[in-house]
């Protein structure tokens, strides 16, 4: 069984196997994987969906002239079909992947606990929705106590995600309430050219989610802030 937590590693590095090439994803795309983790897609429907999509440019580049793929976008479609697919074989897999141990994932307590104080270090100097900042740090500070306290208890990742969504989600809310009209301008522009060409691959309701995603990707980088999820944590 795949680790939950290689949803984003494995589905990058699929990715540039198939292009042939190395091309680090981009903004959009880290966007766009989190829409489908966040919808509940998962990582077969993803591979098999990327499968799919490059099994088809094959085909018709055989034929003729094709532009090369450069954005994990072009594979939207074939993504969401594969999902379709397997949604009745795949029901209940995103919890069962969660089973895994602590040891089995390399999420210990020590490591995870190192993630959230240094991300609630960032938020205790951040120049707008401070109130929102320092609460989210001091939540993080908690947290982080709670699991270097709780040594002998079960490490419960799939509470604490949750946990952390929503606090990545309340903090997101704050800044773009504080933070300037012309940036969030500037930053619904920048995804609306990102996402231009591949609107015809996107269902609207998708399109949304990664527009949202990426708007709260780049604000989050504007002020120099981290994400939470434990997928953003560093193996190192």
């Amino acid at each position: 069984m795949r680790n939950y937590f290689n949803y984003f590693t494995e589905i990058e590095e699929r990715f540039q196997q198939r292009r042939g090439a190395l091309l680090l994803l981009s903004t959009l795309d880290w966007a766009l994987i989190e829409t489908w983790r966040e919808a509940g897609v998962s990582l077969e429907a993803v591979l098999r969906g990327i499968d799919n999509a490059f099994d088809k440019y094959e085909e018709r580049k055989q034929r003729g002239r094709m532009r090369r793929v450069n954005g994990l976008a072009w594979c939207a479609q074939a993504v969401m079909e594969a999902a379709e697919e397997l949604q009745e074989a795949s029901s209940g897999a995103s919890a069962a992947a969660f089973e895994t141990s602590a040891t089995e994932t390399g999420f210990e307590r020590s490591r995870i606990a190192a993630h959230l104080e240094t991300s609630a270090t960032a938020f205790e100097s951040v120049p707008i929705a401070q109130q929102a900042a320092a609460a989210t740090a001091a939540r993080l500070h908690q947290l982080a106590a709670e699991l270097r306290g709780e040594e002998s208890k079960p490490l419960d990742t799939e509470a604490l995600e949750r946990t952390l969504t929503v606090l990545e989600e309340k903090l997101f809310a704050a800044l773009t309430a504080d933070a300037p009209e012309e940036l969030l301008v500037k930053l619904k522009e920048h995804a609306t050219r990102e996402l231009a060409p591949y609107r015809s691959r996107m269902g609207t309701v998708q399109l949304r989610q990664v527009e949202h995603q990426f708007v709260q990707k780049q604000l989050l980088a504007h002020y120099n802030l981290p994400r939470l999820s434990l997928f953003y944590m560093s193996q190192q």
